[in-house]
């Protein structure tokens, strides 16, 4: 006697796991689905550009009027006016919002509940997310930060006071201000993570990465240790070629290092990736 056998139903048959470069393609797809992306990445980059553009053409207009001491620090300045202050907040706002939106985006709509029923692990989804948004925040760091170097080096030059990016210090400003993008990235999809709310992720993020940072002082070495390890401030370390050595300003108590401006790029990107990681992870929707 034989027993037929029964054919296993649809439900019974195992879904294989989605794998990480389905992922990848699945958080680009999403990213790129958002029209928010396209306004606050385009309205920030031409915002940087100009902002750094006009500072370029300040400096150039006022170069014939600068006494030899100021004209000896021209390439400080033109290095400066590549990626100024004001500049290096637009990008850590611009791109805060882009890495806060990712997460809190999905929260907010509820596709969040679709997407983890979709792809249960979630320390994967999250992985892809964090490793997607660094990519393209690096990416387009990259693109804002050489046009700003070059629209402001042209228009320097038209005084004779641009530098090339072979000029000692050129290329570590161009990439400082590069990778400032995806590690504020980052640091803003982290806090929605921990969030999970649009406008108070924006405000938090702005006390993280700009207001609270500015508060801190350097008159002790556990306070300045504190000031040094914030990214706008490693940011600001790598992108001043002459500190220290600034004849017109004061030489810093505690100084700052490259190497350790590089290793808190480094870490805050790490941590902020871990963070979002785990809060997604270990909270309920």
């Amino acid at each position: 006697m034989t027993t037929a056998s029964v054919p296993a139903s649809p439900d019974s048959v195992p879904v294989p796991a989605a794998r990480f470069g389905d992922l990848l393609v699945a958080e680009w797809i999403k990213l790129r689905s958002l029209r928010s992306t396209y306004w606050a990445l385009g309205a920030g980059a031409l915002a940087v550009i100009a902002f750094n553009a006009n500072a370029a053409r300040v400096d150039a207009a006022d170069l014939p009027r600068l006494d030899d001491g100021m004209r000896s620090q021209m390439a400080r300045l033109a290095l400066r006016d590549a990626f100024t202050d004001g500049s290096a907040m637009i990008l850590v706002l611009a791109v805060a919002s882009i890495g806060a939106i990712t997460v809190v985006g999905e929260y907010s709509t509820g596709l969040v509940r679709t997407t983890f029923a979709a792809v249960p692990d979630r320390r994967a989804l999250m992985a892809a997310k964090a490793a997607l948004l660094a990519v393209v925040m690096t990416g387009y760091g990259a693109l804002v930060a050489g046009a700003s170097f070059a629209s402001t080096q042209a228009i320097l030059a038209t005084r004779d006071a641009g530098v090339a990016l072979t000029h000692p210090g050129a290329a570590r400003v161009v990439c400082a201000s590069a990778l400032l993008a995806p590690v504020c990235a980052l640091a803003g999809m982290a806090l929605g993570a921990l969030i999970r709310h649009s406008a108070t992720t924006m405000v938090a993020a702005t006390a993280v990465l700009l207001l609270i940072p500015s508060f801190i002082t350097d008159r002790y070495a556990w306070t300045a240790a504190v000031k040094h390890a914030q990214p706008v401030n490693a940011w600001n370390r790598l992108a001043d070629i002459s500190y220290a050595h600034d004849p017109f300003t004061l030489v810093p108590r505690h100084q700052a290092t490259a190497q350790g401006a590089w290793i808190t790029f480094a870490a805050w990107a790490a941590v902020a990736a871990v963070v979002a990681i785990v809060a997604v992870d270990r909270r309920d929707v």
